[in-house]
């Protein structure tokens, strides 16, 4: 489990690790994306992103790990790491996860840092969740931000999965800010291809950031 995966399943992954499962309680996973998107919104400025991260995952459902991707958006351009952990369980065909997140930009001198508390709940091939914000590290900023989503995955005979995301980013106030956001995927093997777009507001998501916008992705996840 990633990062990503975690806050918006097939979404925000998916942003691209789709990677295979592992059996072991610690793995890793590697990948590159032509552009790295989160919620609908390109990290990268359009350009490609190598990211990777390491998990632990106990027997009872614990979890915790870090993730790492390059990312451009930040004052000074550097990285983006993501710390979180987590609790997660099956009961018959419905499964449920809670936990945290903080997101840490480490690079550059502007207090970009935030994490969310997040839950995800899952249903055959159904899932959704939604992620609120508990703390930012600009004191001036209102916390309390929410994030939700709607996901559809499905396999097909011949080994190709295809599905979607429906999203939506409220932020603290009613702001001018808030959008909503589309993913469509079809992935096989380790590779994915994805068509996302937004309506948010350009003026304040940079020039060109509600463009419809196609993704290719590679991912492995590996037992350590």
């Amino acid at each position: 489990m990633n990062a990503k995966m975690i806050i918006g399943g097939a979404v925000l992954a998916a942003s691209t690790l789709a990677g295979t499962a592992v059996a072991g309680p610690f793995s890793a996973n590697i990948g590159v994306t032509s552009d790295y998107l989160w919620r609908g919104v390109t990290q990268t400025g359009d350009q490609a992103a190598i990211q990777g991260g390491v998990d632990y995952e106990n027997e009872n459902g614990f979890y915790a790990g870090t993730w790492i991707s390059n990312v451009t958006w930040t004052t000074t351009p550097g990285y983006e790491q993501d710390w979180y952990l987590g609790y997660g369980f099956e009961a018959g065909p419905v499964g449920l996860d809670v936990g945290y997140i903080f997101y840490n930009y480490p690079v550059g001198t502007a207090k970009e840092d935030f994490g969310e508390v997040y839950v995800n709940a899952s249903w055959q091939w159904l899932s959704g969740g939604i992620a609120y914000n508990t703390n930012k590290e600009d004191s001036s900023a209102d916390t309390g931000d929410l994030y939700l989503y709607v996901s559809g995955d499905f396999e097909a005979q011949n080994g190709i999965g295809y599905g979607f995301t429906v999203g939506r980013y409220d932020f603290k106030g009613g702001s001018d800010y808030d959008y909503n956001h589309v993913r469509l995927y079809m992935s096989k093997s380790d590779f994915t291809l994805a068509f996302e777009k937004n309506d948010t507001d350009t003026a304040f998501w940079g020039a060109g950031s509600d463009d419809h916008r196609f993704t290719v992705s590679w991912a492995k996840s590996f037992d350590l």
